[in-house]
């Protein structure tokens, strides 16, 4: 039997929309389109309009499920959208359009379901460790802040656990550190970790190396937006910085020991995947070795530290291809 379903990724910017034929277990994509979000009332004016372009309805083809990755918590599988007037509700969805079966699931949850689907290629290897029987996995990204998901397997497949944890307390590791947390206590109150990994975390330290005159005397200060992420990139990768160099450095280094104490926290035995839209940009200095430097530094535990997998995933639509698979898995459910 041929079924259709509908997948997408829906954000405060944009949001893109998919439907895919599965036939005898292969899915093959029929039509695809992006929208400007901000450009529509709700969400029901995008999926009506998505709907009739790709000839649902004309060709007699009407999708089984659909799944909906959304920047904002699910509660009750209903979404009020972070950065845009929208209500989403997946019953009123399922009913309003005659999709027997939809789910909306949290953007980074549908990360995390993605790396299931993941090939080699999308994947940029910093520690192989040791192959294991399937174990806790943990995804997490700095982006506009920092998500964090845990993949527990179970039944032979990998259920994904959403979670708040960019927002655990920032742990300091050098005098240097320490120093940051005292000047982000100052601006904050409390400091946590998305503070510091995101796009305006790492402005918030170019702004902690600027505050002190004599780390680069005779270095003008660099004027900085909230999150100024691709200026200090570009000051640092192509201009050689000095300020945003040691930026970028203090970034990785808090990322790597970050990492390994979410992979110590779960006992991640099947990998660390770092996603979001930074970890891509910045993958030469991911590679250096200054953040598998932090990622091991966890003093009797840093053998155990060596044996587990770190990946950083290239692919910039895994969160659809997790959106697909749950939509898939909805057909079989």
């Amino acid at each position: 039997m041929n079924n259709y379903l509908i997948y997408g990724d829906i954000g405060g910017t944009k949001t893109l929309l998919r439907v895919a034929l599965v036939k005898e277990g292969d899915t093959e994509v029929c039509h695809e389109q992006r929208y400007d979000s901000q450009a529509y009332d709700d969400f029901d004016d995008i999926l009506a309009d998505f709907l009739h372009k790709a000839g649902m309805e004309k060709q007699n083809r009407y999708p089984t499920s659909a799944c909906f990755a959304i920047a904002g918590p699910i509660v009750a599988q209903q979404a009020q959208l972070t950065n845009l007037p929208w209500l989403m509700e997946a019953s009123a969805l399922s009913a309003d359009f005659s999709i027997p079966k939809v789910k909306l699931i949290n953007d980074f949850e549908a990360i995390a379901l993605g790396v299931e689907k993941l090939a080699p290629a999308d994947l940029v290897t910093l520690q192989n460790g040791a192959e294991t029987e399937p174990s806790m996995r943990v995804v997490l990204g700095a982006g506009t802040g920092m998500g964090v998901a845990w993949l527990h397997w179970q039944n032979k497949r990998y259920i994904p656990l959403p979670t708040e944890g960019g927002h655990i307390d920032f742990a300091p590791t050098s005098p240097l550190q320490m120093e940051l947390l005292n000047f982000l206590t100052k601006k904050f109150g409390r400091v946590s970790i998305e503070r510091l990994l995101s796009g305006p975390g790492l402005t918030n330290i170019l702004d902690f190396l600027q505050s002190d005159p004599t780390r680069f005397p005779g270095i003008a200060p660099v004027e900085l937006d909230e999150d100024s992420a691709a200026t200090i990139t570009t000051l640092a990768f192509e201009q050689r910085h000095p300020t945003a160099l040691q930026a970028m450095d203090l970034f990785v280094e808090i990322y790597g020991a970050f990492a390994g104490n979410l992979a110590l926290v779960g006992l991640c035995r099947s990998g660390v995947y770092i996603a979001g839209g930074i970890a891509p940009r910045i993958i030469d200095s991911l590679r250096q070795g200054g953040f598998m430097r932090a990622f091991h530094n966890k003093g009797r535990f840093s053998g155990l530290m060596s044996e587990i997998p770190v990946h950083v995933i290239m692919n910039p639509q895994v969160g659809m291809l997790g959106a697909e698979l749950e939509a898939q898995r909805l057909i079989a459910d």
